[in-house]
């Protein structure tokens, strides 16, 4: 069970292209993000579709796949870790995201 500690994994469509980073020491950063969809009925009997978006980065080899396979729109499904982390803004604000750090990646659909 210790490896089910912190292990999320979902099934989404791209927002967006996803912005690539090379950094000076030849790693390679992908940021993107992955809207999943839950329908339900209301208590009124209507359907309602309620759209989460989750903000995801991957390193090395899977940010290389990102690059040159995914676009905004396509369907992937994604397994990784929750991570939180803060900084201070140009105004000093402190501001906070999560993320799920990608160690795998599905593309999916056609």
């Amino acid at each position: 069970m210790n490896t089910l500690k912190n292990k999320v994994q979902l099934i989404g469509n791209l927002g967006n292209d996803p912005e690539i980073t090379n950094f000076e020491s030849g790693k390679r950063l992908a940021k993107f993000s992955v809207a999943t969809n839950e329908t339900y009925k209301n208590a009124k009997g209507e359907k309602v579709t309620d759209t989460q978006w989750h903000n995801v980065v991957a390193w090395g080899k899977t940010a290389e796949v990102v690059e040159k396979f995914v676009t905004k729109g396509k369907e992937v499904a994604i397994e990784g870790k929750l991570t939180s982390r803060s900084w201070e803004d140009k105004d000093g604000v402190k501001r906070y995201i999560t993320e799920i750090v990608c160690s795998e990646l599905l593309m999916l659909g056609k």
